[in-house]
């Protein structure tokens, strides 16, 4: 075996506060389900909060009843998660800046970046989290990096500083026709 060949993202773990905050925020503000709920089996005074992220993947949380929320923005040093990307739909989407300014949570607004939508804000333990939606629906049998990756190469072959809208859809078109072909 030349390569450890992975398979997809299994779970992610972060170390948050208490279990109310937790559940509070990432079940009641960003509506995961709490799905599994049970001791850390490596600490036992931990408890082990496993959410499904909207697409059956989990997100889990080590969380103690003693820790309290800690707003500080998490260190972007080396090693360090920089943020969180959690996928929304475009309808879900338009309506995210409104109901974080409901809620009191600071937010970035909108942010286009080209081959897809940005919010960024800050969960109750100071992590950066963003909801994002991709601008394309890739086509039958096409994967959104199957997408991306032939965007990419279009981009770079026009010389251009970023992936745009016309990079998506001759990508887009290119991947269709394809499929089409065989």
């Amino acid at each position: 075996m030349a390569k450890i060949q992975v398979q997809g993202v299994h779970h992610l773990t972060f170390v948050g506060s208490n279990r109310d905050a937790i559940i509070d925020f990432y079940q009641g503000v960003l509506g995961m389900r709490l799905v599994l709920d049970q001791p850390n089996l490596d600490v036992p005074n931990e408890e082990h909060l496993y959410f499904d992220a909207g697409d059956g993947r989990l997100l889990t949380y080590f969380v103690r009843p003693t820790r309290e929320n800690d707003t500080t923005p998490n260190p972007e040093d080396i090693g360090n998660l920089h943020h969180m990307a959690l996928t929304v739909s475009h309808a879900v989407y338009t309506q995210v800046v409104e109901r974080l300014n409901e809620l009191g949570i600071e937010n970035t607004g909108p942010i286009d970046r080209g081959f897809m939508d940005s919010i960024y804000f800050r969960d109750p333990n100071g992590q950066r989290l963003e909801l994002a939606c991709y601008k394309f629906v890739p086509p039958a049998g096409c994967t959104v990096a199957d997408v991306l990756l032939h965007a990419h190469r279009i981009r770079v072959a026009a010389g251009d500083y970023n992936v745009n809208d016309s990079h998506l859809a001759q990508a887009i078109e290119e991947l269709s026709q394809c499929k089409e072909s065989l």
